[in-house]
């Protein structure tokens, strides 16, 4: 059986400029990197005259060992789409080097749905999150400067809020001492690093509408407070202007092609566990502008990747789904069930059943909460029995929702036609329930605190009893309202594993409580970040790392990437 890799080096894709007719973009709006990927101009958003076309928001139960396939099934629904004729662009993040080297492997889909060229979209593409990276750092570098050289703006060096960043997961950076070795070197203090998915500068990348929206926000970033707690923003140290220069390229869509030659754009990469985990707006409303349907997806678990797409992204951006894909698969939900990773080939149908509620609570999320029409897409395995499948349907038929076999992995946009047809269904004519674009909500509304908001999230997606927030917590709270932060939606920092904010309680738990352990501002991005449980904004390497895998023949030709 081929892997992933050899699959995509074994194909023969268009021109880059084919697609790129393909999809519609005019000739003087493409910017080629090479023959088989290019940059598409964002001008061409207010330049060319469209009508939006359908939203279809692909997500999933939460990760487990066994896998779910998100990004396969996205990739496989556009080019089945495609096969029944009509016109779709595709729209995902850019993968980060840290989960490329680490334990997840690469991130451009997988088998005969793939985005190509693979190797270059999960090793530094076109170099935007170095560019993220350097803005990032530039920043950094101004504050700690600034400060240096006379701190005329008072900043507190114990309320310095923020960190540089690399995009590698570096466990050994992310509490560390600098400015040592004497007056010339800057001033003492404790810093910290990020990687770069989770910097500010990331999410304000994927949420601009414009490279002026983009200058704005990245002057509203708040680095710190002063000795009587005023905030310090990026514009207060006159930041903004050379930060956006280093992402003006950067800001342009990157235009690639699945392997049957549908055009797809990926684009920014926030992770959905400590950020918001969408690719850029400019991409969606670029494939939404030349697609009659953009296929997108969302980060991690529905509780974490869609929660954020729909109760951040969309509000934000003023965009509503048409349609939603919750993807499973049978050995993920046995998995949830109590089955361990060596023995999820064997039909265990007790098991299967123990481990549906994690599933199905994702599905009354997405259809009683947002008020949105759904549809299961059960990522097939050849392990897979009728039984089991029967079972997962007829669970998720008590919840009014159909469930479509999905085997474009093994049979690219031709294993996606099923589930395909009832995508077209749900956009064109809503569900059953009469639930469509126009019935969406969001789980919070603007007006409530942030505590509320908070709370909001807790107990109507993770189904929580409530949230306990640490005492330095309620107090920040309170100066981010008195600050006017408090009319932001909030983006949650929890594990991706669970509904709950410990990774080992699986399936749908009750009877639990969320601790939230700090909380801040990310101004320029519109949101406020809560952190729960343990989690971290800075990755580690496992001892196993995927890097022991990736490596490089005499001509150049890359082994080993997933």
């Amino acid at each position: 059986m081929l892997t992933d890799i050899e699959i995509a080096q074994a194909a023969t894709p268009e021109h880059i400029s084919k697609i790129a007719e393909k999809a519609g973009v005019p000739e003087s709006y493409v910017e080629m990197y090479g023959t088989n990927k290019a940059k598409v101009d964002y001008n061409l958003l207010k330049d060319v005259e469209h009508t939006p076309g359908k939203l279809v928001l692909v997500t999933a139960i939460n990760p487990t060992p066994a896998g779910e396939g998100k990004t396969t099934t996205t990739v496989g629904l556009a080019d089945a789409l495609a096969r029944q004729g009509k016109n779709v662009v595709v729209a995902l993040r850019e993968p980060s080097l840290g989960p490329v080297f680490g334990i997840k492997g690469g991130a451009a889909g997988g088998g005969y749905a793939q985005v190509v060229p693979m190797e270059d979209i999960n090793l530094h593409f076109t170099g935007d999150f170095h560019a993220i990276g350097a803005a990032n750092n530039l920043l950094a570098a101004l504050l700690d400067a600034h400060i240096h050289n006379g701190n005329e703006l008072g900043i507190d060096v114990r309320k310095i809020t923020w960190k540089r960043v690399v995009d590698m997961n570096d466990r050994q950076l992310r509490n560390i001492v600098c400015g040592l070795g004497g007056r010339a070197h800057g001033v003492p203090r404790e810093d910290g690093f990020d990687i770069t998915v989770a910097s500010e500068i990331m999410a304000i990348f994927c949420l601009a509408t414009s490279i002026t929206d983009l200058k704005e926000r990245l002057g509203r970033i708040v680095v710190g407070y002063t000795f009587d707690d005023k905030p310090v923003t990026a514009h207060d140290l006159k930041a903004e202007g050379a930060m956006t220069a280093l992402l003006k390229d950067a800001l342009k869509p990157n235009l690639v092609q699945t392997l049957e030659g549908t055009p797809a754009f990926v684009h920014g990469g926030p992770f959905a566990n400590i950020a918001h985990g969408c690719n850029s707006i400019m991409a969606t409303r670029m494939a939404l502008a030349l697609g009659d349907y953009c296929v997108t997806e969302a980060g991690f678990g529905a509780d974490l990747g869609a929660e954020k797409f729909l109760d951040i992204k969309c509000r934000l951006c003023g965009l509503k789904p048409d349609a939603v894909v919750v993807v499973a698969t049978v050995r993920a939900l046995k998995n949830n069930g109590g089955v361990a990773k060596a023995d999820l080939n064997i039909e265990n149908l007790e098991a299967l059943e123990a481990g549906m509620p994690n599933l199905l609570q994702h599905v009354e999320n997405i259809t009683q909460v947002y008020k949105l029409p759904c549809v299961v897409a059960i990522n097939a395995f050849p392990t897979d029995t009728k039984a089991e499948l029967d079972l997962v349907e007829a669970k998720c038929k008590e919840l009014g929702v159909n469930v479509a076999l999905s085997e474009v992995w093994a049979r690219g946009g031709e294993g996606g036609l099923a589930l395909a047809d009832e995508v077209v269904r749900l956009c064109e004519n809503g569900d059953d329930e009469g639930r469509c674009a126009n019935t969406f909500e969001f789980a919070y509304g603007d007006d409530l605190s942030l505590a509320e908001k908070i709370e909001a999230v807790a107990t109507r997606i993770y189904h929580a009893d409530g949230v306990n927030f640490e005492p330095k917590v309620l107090k920040e709270i309170e100066k981010l309202e008195a600050l006017g932060f408090g009319s932001m939606p909030v983006c949650m920092a929890k594990t991706q594993y669970s509904f709950s904010d410990d990774a080992a309680k699986l399936g749908a738990p009750r009877n639990f409580r969320i601790t939230v352990r700090d909380i801040k501002v990310s101004a320029g991005a519109g949101f406020v970040v809560a952190l729960t449980g343990s989690i971290m904004t800075m990755p580690g390497l496992g001892k196993t790392p995927a890097a022991f895998k990736i490596d490089v023949d005499e001509n150049g030709k890359i082994s080993g990437l997933f």
